[in-house]
């Protein structure tokens, strides 16, 4: 397979990945209107468990429970159960695309936890970039308005929870296998989102409801697997930008499932936080490419 073609091959499977996310959201909002959250959050966490079990252990064996830093897997393991928790949350009150819309400004965040808490410099562009996400997301949560609540804070504890898990996983990242990771990550959730369901467990007896139920674990197991294969042909920087396609993907879930269609203020909030974004990658590319011209020279 050529460069080109493993790039290629990468975007493809990003831009699945990220269907898969979408699908994942719509199909939580619906779900999750009729059984308890944590209850629906352990579905999706012993789904994705099981089914990474099943496909890692006969490959790796007992490689794959070998890590240098357990408690790093158990902290990451919890950020990503509270983003599922603020995620879940969001979901009952947020339309789909402006939740994804709102998840978008991640990497901005990053870029800033970077700057404040690992020192790295950031350029004045970049500055711009996050000042504008962060307006993007303003503009769709609009403050003071008639529709804004306490309820669309959540999603802004969902990115400061995912940010970090981001900067978590960076750092695993040196030691640890992406199997490793994914491997422990959905058993702790797994784990924590058990200690709850004694206490929300309600019986299910529409088959919709169990559909959903285990099409949430399937698009959880299967876009975390499509991702993992995406950077592994591709650099992070040049798939950035197509992660964004979720917004639309969303769009389209919330208007097919809930015949939501976003306003004008919520689409122009969208498109700025998608715009800073993707700025924001290939601003990744083109400082990359300037560090690498002196060393070549």
């Amino acid at each position: 397979m050529t460069p080109s073609t493993r790039v290629l091959a990468g975007i493809a499977f990003a831009l699945a990945a990220v269907a898969c996310f979408a699908t994942l959201d719509t199909t939580t909002k619906f779900v999750s209107a009729s059984v308890p959250v944590l209850m629906a959050l352990w579905f999706r966490y012993a789904f994705q468990s099981a089914v990474t079990t099943l496909v890692v252990l006969p490959r790796m064996g007992r490689r794959v429970l070998r890590t240098e830093h357990p408690g790093y897997h158990i902290l990451r393991g919890l950020l990503l159960f509270l983003c599922s928790l603020f995620a879940f949350f969001s979901l009952q009150f947020m339309p789909v695309g402006e939740f994804t819309a709102v998840l978008m400004i991640t990497p901005l965040v990053i870029t800033l936890l970077a700057a404040t808490t690992l020192g790295e410099h950031v350029s004045s562009l970049r500055w711009t970039l996050v000042a504008g996400g962060f307006a993007g997301t303003l503009i769709i949560l609009r403050p003071g308005g008639a529709s804004f609540g306490w309820t669309l804070l959540l999603p802004l504890g969902l990115v400061a929870s995912n940010a970090w898990f981001q900067v978590l996983t960076r750092k695993l990242a040196r030691t640890e296998t992406p199997m490793s990771m994914h491997f422990y990550t959905g058993w702790v959730g797994t784990l924590l989102a058990s200690l709850a369901l004694p206490f929300v467990w309600v019986p299910i007896e529409s088959w919709h409801l169990w559909g959903g139920l285990v099409l949430m674990g399937t698009m959880g197991s299967l876009g975390h697997f499509l991702l993992i294969l995406a950077y592994a042909r591709a650099p992070a920087a040049t798939l950035t930008p197509y992660l964004y396609a979720q917004i639309g993907f969303a769009m389209l879930g919330g208007w097919l499932v809930f015949a939501h269609v976003p306003d004008g203020w919520s689409l122009l909030g969208m498109g700025l936080v998608a715009l800073c974004g993707g700025a924001g990658a290939w601003l990744t590319v083109v400082e990359g490419r300037a560090r690498t011209l002196p060393a070549a020279s």
